[in-house]
């Protein structure tokens, strides 16, 4: 509770009304600094339908090959980059001694639903067509992501699911969006007061899927999926005082039920994101604990 305190303390002030361009221009994330180690960092193009994105891919030094885990990064849908998840895609590769492939799918308002999802999609197609060129066992993969990110896993896994693969053999989702309808407890329990507010997800979802309509299909919000059978087992990481907890929650209670062997991990005494503080002890024990189920279900039997 120390730490909501803490945070809480700072306030969220008011809802920017600035058009989307200058706040996704003024919240990016500058590259990352550090030294790549033991890492081999690339950025690659990749043809989606009416462009190209970028992906990076972190490879362990060595010439074995190597499971793969795609990555997909946080930002309400109009904001974030690889360089948000920069720090986590280097842990996990190292950590989970894995290939992370990290996307830059093409954000809202410019691109709305489905272009995000169908560009993670699209790069765990081309994970697997480019796997010989990075060292990838492409009979070894998983998918994950954060926030927003970590929904749109959820659709990739089904997609992969619905549209005949690649096969997965986990999905990682971390304080994922599941239902863009915001209809959860927490949405209201939490709305405010804990940085992650309720009105700044509705603005993200609304600029992601403009049409209310849309934001109950399956490959908008997987919770509100009909069907959750044939998924591979997941770890599912929620805050204690997050608005987004209830509806994370419930998906792994409804992977569980669809026969998804998954774990579920509440990080008591966060809130959204403050999972990934690297001053916090106990937030670097959770970001191990995914990394060490992460090399677990890709390196097992």
């Amino acid at each position: 509770m120390w730490l909501v305190c803490r945070l809480a303390a700072r306030g969220e002030g008011t809802l920017d009304t600035r058009p989307v361009s200058e706040r996704r221009a003024a919240s990016q994330t500058p590259p990352n600094p550090a030294p790549p180690g033991d890492l081999v960092l690339r950025d690659h193009q990749v043809a989606v339908d009416g462009g190209t994105i970028r992906v990076r891919s972190y490879r362990p030094s060595g010439t074995e090959l190597l499971p793969a885990q795609l990555l997909l990064h946080g930002g309400s849908f109009w904001s974030g980059s690889i360089e948000t998840v920069d720090p986590l895609a280097r842990l996990y590769a190292e950590r989970a001694r894995c290939v992370v492939v990290s996307v830059d799918y093409r954000l809202a308002p410019e691109h709305p639903w489905p272009a995000a999802v169908e560009d993670g999609y699209t790069a765990l197609q081309w994970l697997v067509t480019n796997a010989a060129e990075l060292g990838v066992d492409p009979t070894r993969l998983g998918v994950g992501g954060v926030s927003v990110g970590g929904g749109m896993a959820a659709v990739v896994a089904m997609m992969a699911r619905d549209r005949g693969g690649p096969r997965l053999r986990f999905q990682l989702l971390e304080i994922p969006v599941t239902d863009l309808t915001g209809s959860s407890e927490s949405m209201t329990t939490y709305a405010s007061g804990y940085l992650c507010t309720r009105a700044a997800l509705l603005e993200g979802y609304a600029l992601y899927v403009p049409d209310p309509a849309q934001r109950s299909m399956p490959y908008a919000s997987p919770l509100l999926a009909p069907d959750l059978t044939g998924l591979p087992p997941a770890l599912v990481l929620t805050c204690e005082y997050d608005p987004l907890r209830d509806e994370g929650e419930a998906l792994a209670a409804r992977l569980r039920e669809a026969g998804s062997p998954t774990e579920l991990v509440r990080a008591k005494g966060h809130v959204h994101s403050s999972t990934y503080t690297q001053r916090l002890r106990s937030a670097r024990g959770y970001q191990h604990r995914t990394a060490d189920a992460l090399r677990a279900a890709l390196h097992g039997s």
